[in-house]
Parts: C-alpha cells; structure tokens; sequence
C-alpha cells in the first residue's frame, strides 16, 4: 500500500510541474481534470506539493479547495487503516 501512493505522488507532482513547465513554454496542457483525478486517486500529497512547490494552479478554488480536502480525506483514510490494523 505505500508503495502504491508514493508511486501516485510521485505520479501526480510529476504531472504539476510538466503542466507548469508548458504553461510557462505556452505549449498543450495537461487539462484540470487529468490534475485533479491524479489528486483523487490517491496523489493528493504529490498534487498538494506540486501546487506548493511549483507555484501552480493556486489561484483557481477547484483546486485550493479539492486538493486540500482530499488530501484531508486520504490522511482520515491512511488513519482510520492504521486503527482497524491495530484493533
């Protein structure tokens, strides 16, 4: 399982900074609902990070308000995993 996410962050804060690096070249994009799925999926840290790291896409709600709060529900879902494990 942890493979798993880091291999979709590092998928997700991949995809962020290609974005980033086409818009700054004012090349094709990759669209806003390819990013946000890689953030639903379970890349919502790499997706969280990108926005942070690489300065993109902060200025649009749909994704200052959806990544963090998947990120929020992906961290409840790592948790609440880890209780039942305990149990």
């Amino acid at each position: 399982m942890g493979s798993e996410m880091c291999i979709r962050d590092s998928i997700s804060i991949s995809m962020f900074y290609i974005d980033k690096q086409r818009a700054i070249k004012q090349q094709w994009r990759i669209s806003e609902s390819a990013l946000l799925l890689s953030a639903f999926i379970g890349g919502s840290f790499g997706a969280a990070a990108g926005m942070k790291i690489f300065r993109h896409k902060t200025k649009h709600p749909k994704f200052y308000i959806l990544v963090p709060a998947l990120l929020i529900v992906h961290i409840l879902i790592i948790i609440t995993g880890i209780i039942g494990i305990l149990k």
